[in-house]
């Protein structure tokens, strides 16, 4: 039997929830609302709408919300499942459209703002934030994608069967794409949009999101790509170091002296940069051996 759900993790949304689970209940078997601690009626109107309500006695984090989406997608067998935001910023209509792709084969369908020139009505300030947490993701071992962090997703049962988020907070989208990578998940996207004019919309404050967001993902390429993470920032503070030194002694020849100043951040940049590259060549030799041993072992 094929089950589809839809999954939407909630936190105080009483003023939106209801329209939301009433549009996704006409294209899923299931609607699944993961309550993260709500001190509103979101538990009742969800639970009178027929919704499989799991609660969090105290708010844990959109991470662990979306981790209980998997956890129940699983324990209800579903074959496939849409994680939608609850707030209303995305439409429930749109549902069939990130579904069809799993009939194709794809194990992950991403709803992006962006992709076919869309996301017009996205301001301009989000775009910017959006672009370097996407470059990020990708740099720490994610999927190369135009959104990120878009909340509306569908997952096939590969999908399901393999993701088990650890993080707890903002990050739990990109945490995904590069879970997606290990697990080698077929991906695509399609065009959704998003609604930026509603009054007591719950996304997070994006200058305090974004920078969570991003010492998150620094944080996963501190373990997945020590060479961009330290080898890289390495390369250029001991290139600096080492530009600094031939400035110093060109001056030095024509006559100059040598401040103590200068000289002794040339010296700690080449020092420290050259650190770095060697700590970032090792940590990578080590995460390669691993990978490798993993293999083997399968």
């Amino acid at each position: 039997m094929v089950i589809t759900i839809a999954a939407m993790p909630a936190y105080n949304e009483a003023h939106a929830i209801a329209e939301v689970i009433k549009g996704c209940k006409k294209y899923v078997d299931r609607v699944v609302v993961v309550d993260d601690g709500s001190t509103d009626n979101t538990v009742d109107i969800a639970e009178s709408l027929g919704a499989y309500v799991v609660r969090h006695e105290i708010n844990k984090g959109y991470g662990a919300a979306l981790r209980n989406c998997f956890e129940t997608a699983r324990k209800l067998g579903a074959n496939s499942m849409v994680i939608i935001d609850s707030d209303g910023q995305h439409d429930p209509s749109e549902i069939p459209k990130l579904l069809e792709p799993l009939k194709n084969g794809f194990d992950l369908v991403i709803g992006s703002r962006f992709v076919n020139g869309n996301g017009k009505n996205v301001p301009i300030y989000r775009k910017f934030g959006m672009k370097i947490l996407d470059v990020a993701t990708y740099i720490a071992g994610g999927l190369n994608v135009t959104d990120s962090q878009s909340g509306f997703r569908a997952y096939g049962q590969k999908a399901i069967e393999n993701i088990n988020l650890n993080g707890t907070d903002m990050s739990a989208g990109s945490e995904i794409l590069i879970q997606a990578r290990d697990f080698k998940l077929k991906f695509t996207e399609v065009e959704i949009h998003c609604r930026y004019d509603l009054e007591n919309c719950s996304s997070e404050n994006p200058f305090i999101h974004g920078p969570m967001v991003l010492f998150r993902i620094l944080k996963d390429m501190e373990y997945r790509r020590p060479l961009y993470y330290f080898s890289v920032p390495g390369m250029i503070m001991a290139s600096t170091g080492f530009l600094m030194g031939l400035i110093f002694l060109q001056n030095y020849f024509l006559g100059g002296s040598l401040r103590f100043g200068p000289t002794l951040l040339m010296v700690m940049l080449t020092i420290i940069g050259a650190f770095m590259v060697f700590t970032g060549i090792i940590l990578h030799a080590i995460s390669r051996m691993i990978v490798l041993n993993e293999h083997i072992r399968k």
